[in-house]
């Protein structure tokens, strides 16, 4: 009886581990689709919007008006290697780094 008992148990835990392996392969593959779906969703529109601002970034030029990430306006009278100079008012000369532009504003 009691190695009846034993071998019962030890059937059960042996195929357990067999449907647990199972359960296994298709965990990894939710997890594979999961992170599959981030990328498309999250990272490769976030990646495409970089490659936009570098390419806009790396087109100014002097004359150009450009909105800065602090929300000041101003026209670059002058591109440097890492930053440019921008007239934001008669006088008023700034220089700001080249990630703190925002974006072009289109003449009117």
């Amino acid at each position: 009886m009691e190695s009846y008992l034993i071998q019962t148990i030890t059937v059960g835990v042996i195929a357990q581990a067999e449907d647990s392996g199972q359960g296994m392969g298709s965990m990894l593959i939710f997890y594979l689709l999961l992170f599959a779906g981030l990328w498309f969703l999250l990272l490769a529109p976030q990646k495409k919007r970089q490659k936009a601002q570098q390419k806009m970034l790396s087109e100014l030029k002097t004359g150009d008006s450009v909105l800065t990430n602090g929300g000041l306006y101003g026209e670059i009278t002058n591109v440097k290697a890492d930053r440019f100079i921008v007239k934001i008012a008669e006088n008023t000369k700034v220089e700001i780094s080249k990630g703190s532009v925002q974006s072009l504003v289109p003449r009117k």
